[in-house]
């Protein structure tokens, strides 16, 4: 299954990846029989970055994403190791997919977009911001050309589609 998230969707692209492996678990198949891709791409690419990024950068704000146990803007990123109680499940972050073998991956034109965005912004360089985020990027996050050339390979690959944002 490829998830295509172009929003952050109050974390439902991680909720229902986490839903298809556990409900395909529930029904006899093991995480190594299954695919489940999350392409972060628009503004869902914050999800792509560390916590050290998302603080530095103020992406909370920038995007209007709370933090999901203050209601202020978020400072780190919320859906990668959340505390215990945020999601609804134990499980339901990146980190602990990844750890399933889910896959993630964030568009670099998005990457490109919204931190020229945000260097024009707080008057930085752009390329200087991108570098910083391309080495911000989550363990295990891989870069694509462009979410929907990700997706596109994906289901000429064999998955399903599903809009998670």
């Amino acid at each position: 299954m490829v998830y295509d998230a172009p929003s952050i969707h109050e974390g439902f692209p991680i909720i229902w990846s986490w839903v298809f492996l556990d409900a395909s678990n529930s029904s006899g198949s093991t995480d190594e029989d299954l695919t489940s891709m999350v392409v972060f791409r628009h503004n869902a690419f914050a999800l792509a970055l560390n916590d050290d990024i998302w603080s530095s950068f103020k992406l909370g704000k920038f995007l209007k994403i709370s933090d999901p146990l203050t209601g202020v803007p978020a400072a780190t990123n919320p859906y990668w190791d959340p505390p215990q109680g945020v999601m609804a499940e134990p499980g339901m972050s990146i980190k602990k997919l990844l750890e399933r073998g889910a896959m993630f991956c964030v568009c670099e034109r998005s990457l490109s977009v919204n931190s020229r965005m945000v260097a024009k912004a707080r008057n930085l360089d752009a390329d200087a911001v991108k570098k910083e985020w391309v080495n911000g990027l989550l363990p295990g996050v891989q870069i694509v050309p462009a979410g929907v050339w990700a997706i596109n390979r994906a289901q000429e690959l064999g998955c399903s589609y599903c809009f998670a944002g």
